[in-house]
């Protein structure tokens, strides 16, 4: 073996490792290190490779980048979640706390306001919306800190009662206009989309929008179009943030900010995912897996969904190979449920017998 080859042998132990943190709070700590998981690591699939465009800055070593978007507005990520906040005068308004971030949120303020000689307390933490990957390390920042957050964020919040994610101190419900520290911030709800409470978060004097699990800048969808549960709405969100001005957009996951063109493309996703879907409901004739299947109708479906997905998806995961990340890995389930959005929501393919 050579040295060039032991080099990259260990960079790619040293990747996995410094990844396995971030992975763990996408699917859990215990999927990680159950022996069933490890034991069906010897036969993985390859997927297309992830384009350059889709990548952002590098990490330091602590596992954290952090960098300026505009004026006193900064992000930091650990490659798959992102967190912003805002120096001002007075303190630090922090925008989500991701769990998987977790210190490193505070070390990353203190690395921009100590040089610069201002607050590092985080005075204010708003809320993009109730899912504990983006809020589960907002208990870290004390009992001191105002909370601010969609009506139905804290009535969420207060059911769910998790510690690590306190309720919103302060809520709103269509619109409110945030000063704090000289600073403006207009926190905005649009109606459901990744999930009831999901809201838009602009900061007009800095030429960003936060909308977080609707669209991953460079990225196709997560599984089940980014775990959406109001498809239409998610569907409708990208038309919904073009609306306001903005130059930097941050999307809450993976490595880079997007620009107005990323949500552009993501458009064109879903809407060649959701022509191709209406074609494959119109083409797959489901007569064939019925008589397969008579007595076992969950069979029949099954099989029928499988394929009308299978064909919906095949185009555009061709077209968008390369144009986006993993454009090839979820596209099954986002086709899933966006097919099931089409005939439950829109009545795509029912039929009223007679």
């Amino acid at each position: 073996m050579t040295i060039d080859t032991d080099r990259r042998s260990f960079l790619a132990r040293a990747a996995a490792l410094a990844a396995a943190p971030t992975i763990a709070s996408l699917v859990g700590n215990a999927m990680l290190s159950s022996p069933a998981a490890a034991a069906g690591a010897t036969d993985l699939p390859d997927f297309a490779p992830v384009p350059p465009s889709a990548l952002g800055p590098a990490l330091n070593g602590s596992g954290y980048y952090v960098g300026r978007i505009e004026r006193n507005l900064y992000w930091v990520t650990n490659g798959t979640y992102i967190a912003a906040f805002l120096t001002t005068r007075d303190g630090v308004v922090l925008l989500d706390a991701p769990p998987a971030l977790g210190g490193n949120i505070q070390r990353a303020i203190d690395e921009v306001t100590r040089p610069a000689g201002l607050p590092s307390k985080v005075t204010h933490l708003i809320y993009s919306h109730h899912h504990s990957d983006h809020i589960g390390a907002s208990a870290l920042f004390g009992k001191r800190v105002t909370r601010i957050g969609h009506t139905e964020t804290r009535r969420l919040l207060k059911r769910d009662a998790d510690p690590d994610k306190p309720a919103p101190d302060e809520t709103f419900d269509d619109h409110r206009t945030l000063r704090i520290g000289g600073e403006r911030i207009e926190l905005h709800w649009l109606g459901a989309n990744h999930t009831p409470d999901n809201i838009f978060i602009h900061l007009p004097g800095h030429r960003a929008l936060m909308l977080v699990d609707v669209l991953m800048p460079g990225w196709a969808p997560f599984a089940n179009l980014n775990l959406s549960e109001d498809v239409q709405g998610a569907l409708k969100a990208p038309a919904q943030a073009l609306k306001f001005p903005w130059a930097h957009f941050i999307g809450g996951h993976m490595g880079r900010l997007g620009t107005r063109r990323d949500l552009e493309v993501d458009q064109a996703y879903t809407a060649d995912l959701e022509a191709e879907i209406r074609t494959a409901l119109a083409v797959v004739d489901p007569a064939p897996y019925f008589a397969r299947y008579a007595d076992n109708p969950w069979a029949a479906v099954k099989t029928y969904l499988d394929e009308v997905v299978a064909v919906a998806i095949a185009p555009v995961v061709r077209k968008y190979t390369g144009v986006l990340a993993a454009a090839d890995v979820f596209a099954d389930s986002s086709a899933f449920v966006l097919a099931q959005s089409l005939r439950l929501d829109l009545g795509v393919g029912q039929v009223v017998q007679d």
